[in-house]
């Protein structure tokens, strides 16, 4: 197949120069750099001392008396003895009947009782069995005709022949692909240093000078009283009792049929797929898996990178700090104002004469091959007689 497209044959390369600008060389100036500011100039350090609290101290008022006092609950409660109630059920002795209950249920008013009938069996009262060899011939081992089977086809295994052509792994893509040559893109990203210093610190925070310790007293936890377990023993009868009466009750004899006659002589349990059967012997079938033609690796795998074998480790220096040591605020209020803020002139916006052209004073003119729609403005102004307002050239796109 011929991998070349119309896109392909059809298609002419061009030469386009993109106008660039030329970079002017960078040339450092001569000289040192004054880093003096107004703020490091005007700079007045002096010392700072803790600021003192305007909010009162806290004052517990506590008493160390022993509360004597006696609760409503504890002076109106009156404990009452609880006494038994009576019971209100009339005691009669128990009588047992003389006569015989005479209330049958409906399984034994709708019950008959019928003789059972055994099943009439079809087996032989006398069983001989026969003096000489049991004759296991069927009509099928008599009747059955041998037929001799073909042997089955069996197709040969073609064995595989590797090529001896090189393999063509050369794609479209790295066929037609042409690298161009470019520099690659510088990263503007800071290095990551170290911001910080290692060295303890040194001073006292607002915290510790502002902290005050305050006395607190330890909280006082109620004790409760301690259980007494009465020495009593308790009455552990009930009504039931001491009221019931335990009578003396027969048990109900089944109403159930007699149960089947059973068989006593031995079970003949064989059959014709005991004594035909026989178990054929089968041997399970061997993977067919082919040999790798790559080996696997047996050394132990190495997990050193180039980029580890290859880093230096280096320590960042901390950028210096021009931060004064000591930073006080001044009296004079701070000037904030700017040249941007004092020479800035606020611009009127335009609107686009697209989006309502009849009320802004604008008359259609045409629209481009790109889609763009142009107006031009209508001028107040009116020539002599002419009552018709004459258009100045000034477009505008929407």
């Amino acid at each position: 197949m011929d991998g070349i497209t119309t896109f392909k044959s059809d298609y002419l390369p061009y030469d386009v120069t993109r106008p660039s600008r030329p970079q002017a060389e960078y040339r450092p100036k001569s000289g040192k750099i004054d880093l003096g500011t107004v703020y490091r100039r005007d700079y007045s350090p002096h010392k700072v001392g803790p600021v003192t609290l305007a909010r009162p101290q806290e004052r517990k008022h506590t008493s160390e008396a022993k509360l004597d006092t006696i609760p409503t609950y504890r002076d109106d409660y009156r404990l009452r003895k609880g006494e038994r109630t009576e019971s209100c059920k009339v005691e009669r002795a128990y009588e047992p009947p003389s006569e015989r209950f005479g209330n049958p249920s409906t399984f034994q008013d709708d019950y008959i009782p019928r003789q059972p009938n055994p099943s009439q069996s079809c087996k032989p009262s006398e069983t001989k069995l026969a003096e000489g060899p049991f004759d296991g011939n069927t009509i099928h081992r008599t009747a059955y005709v041998v037929h001799e089977m073909e042997p089955l086809f069996v197709r040969p295994r073609e064995e595989y022949k590797p090529s001896d052509q090189p393999f063509e792994d050369l794609t479209t893509h790295q066929r037609d692909f042409k690298g161009m040559p470019g520099e690659l893109a510088k990263s503007c990203k800071p290095e990551s240093r170290k911001i910080g210093s290692d060295d303890p610190f040194k001073g006292t925070t607002e915290f510790q000078d502002r902290y005050q310790p305050y006395l607190v007293t330890a909280p006082e936890f109620h004790k409760p009283t301690e259980y007494v377990p009465p020495t009593d023993e308790m009455d552990l009868k009930s009504s039931n009792r001491l009221d019931y009466i335990k009578h003396k009750v027969a048990p109900r004899a089944p109403i159930r049929p007699a149960t089947g006659r059973k068989n006593t002589g031995t079970f003949q349990g064989k059959t014709t797929t005991k004594e035909d059967y026989q178990p054929w012997r089968v041997c399970p079938q061997g993977l067919i898996k082919k040999e790798p033609e790559i080996q696997k690796p047996t050394g132990k795998f190495s997990s050193l990178t180039t980029f580890r074998s290859h880093y230096i480790q280096h320590q960042a220096n901390p950028p210096q700090s021009f931060k004064p040591v000591h930073a006080v605020t001044t009296g004079v209020p701070f000037k904030d104002e700017t040249l941007y803020r004092i020479e800035y002139t606020p611009k009127k916006q335009e609107v686009c004469p697209g989006h309502n052209p009849e009320h802004l004073g604008y008359v259609y003119v045409n629209t481009d091959s790109q889609g763009h729609k142009f107006y031009r403005q209508v001028s107040p102004e009116r020539s002599g007689s002419d009552s018709s307002p004459v258009p100045e050239d000034a477009p505008a796109a929407s």
